[in-house]
């Protein structure tokens, strides 16, 4: 499963719309993944993996190793 161990971002659910005539005719559920990486990121002083998702790297939330 996706999920970001810095801000606990997981699946998300929504509607995947069909637009085939001149409304919205039908509607499928759909999931919605995150963007995770497997990044080293320091941890107090020490490199550590982590599943990271790409929102928190580019916000400087953790420092890569």
């Amino acid at each position: 499963m996706a999920k970001c161990e810095i801000c606990n971002k997981t699946l998300s659910h929504g509607n995947q719309i069909s637009i085939e005539r001149s409304h919205v005719s039908r509607r499928a559920t759909r999931t919605f993944k995150p963007n995770v990486r497997n990044v080293k990121v320091m941890v107090d002083g020490q490199p550590k993996k982590m599943h990271v998702c790409a929102k928190c790297l580019r916000s400087g939330k953790v420092t890569r190793a």
